[in-house]
């Protein structure tokens, strides 16, 4: 099995070409099976998947040893690299930070997803204060001997004052300062459009995340202006959670239950998903 560090340069490397890295988010064990049997060469978590599916709202209302504990979860039962969404690190002081960090790559993750938005959904953190949050989320990885893959995202565009230029301005300024302060990758989260990425990308000239939604131009055209890593988010979940209200509806006022057994697996591949895979030889 390979180390957390041998875990951590693999998920390192696919940032670094030649093909676009597509990060599915998984919720659970089994959704993060199916996506390392699909053939994605990484996993990591969605914050509102987990979060939601245990009965919190996303954010930072599902305690934090809890949320740690599915990361553990899915992490046992990979054999690909997990990244670990840590929303806005739990807390708002830096020793937080530390300690969720600590504990997501004990639990196995060798990659952290960091947000610059306040819990409260309602503030951008001072620039500064993410600085240093930052700064202590490489410090945590060295400590632990884990080169973890850190991914700084900016909620700027959908946040900071002003119009849309002046958002996608700040955006620009916090990746930068971000990418300078050891961020190995850049997140600016709402945005979408072709010519925004490509004008975040070429200042930036680090790898950018961007997350997949309506509106967000295909996989080739994201490779081909420079985008490394296009990200699920939560739309594994609600694309999940969509067909099971529309298999419901179908169920109700039809009568029918066809969605809901064709194409379904079956009660052996379940359970078969639930146990760690063996890994590859080497």
């Amino acid at each position: 099995m390979a180390t957390a560090s041998e875990r951590a340069g693999t998920f390192r490397a696919l940032h670094q070409g030649p093909r676009l890295l597509v990060l599915p988010n998984a919720w659970d064990v089994p959704s993060a099976r199916l996506f390392e049997e699909a053939g994605f060469p990484a996993v990591a978590t969605s914050s509102a998947g987990v979060m939601v599916s245990h009965g919190y709202r996303d954010g930072e209302e599902m305690p934090r040893r809890d949320y740690v504990g599915v990361v553990a979860r899915i992490a046992g039962r990979l054999s690909v690299p997990l990244s670990a969404d840590i929303v806005s690190g739990y807390g708002r002081t830096v020793r937080d930070v530390t300690t969720t960090v600590e504990q997501v790559l004990r639990a196995g993750a060798v990659g952290v997803n960091l947000e610059d938005l306040r819990p409260t959904h309602d503030a951008l953190f001072p620039l500064s204060v993410q600085l240093r949050r930052l700064e202590a989320v490489r410090a945590a990885a060295s400590e632990a001997g884990v080169p973890a893959v850190i991914n700084a995202r900016t909620d700027a565009f959908r946040h900071a004052p002003g119009d849309e230029a002046a958002r996608l301005r700040e955006a620009i300024r916090r990746a930068t300062a971000y990418r300078d302060a050891g961020a190995d990758c850049v997140y600016p989260m709402g945005l979408s459009d072709a010519a925004g990425i490509a004008t975040f990308v070429d200042a930036l000239k680090c790898p950018v995340n961007v997350m997949i939604r309506k509106g967000l131009p295909p996989l080739s055209e994201l490779e081909r202006i420079g985008v490394r890593r296009v990200s699920f988010g939560p739309a594994a979940s609600y694309a999940a959670l969509g067909y099971l209200k529309r298999s419901s509806r179908e169920v109700l006022d039809q009568g029918s239950f066809a969605s809901l057994v064709d194409g379904a697996i079956d009660f052996d591949e379940l359970n078969r998903l639930a146990v760690a895979r063996a890994p590859p030889p080497s």
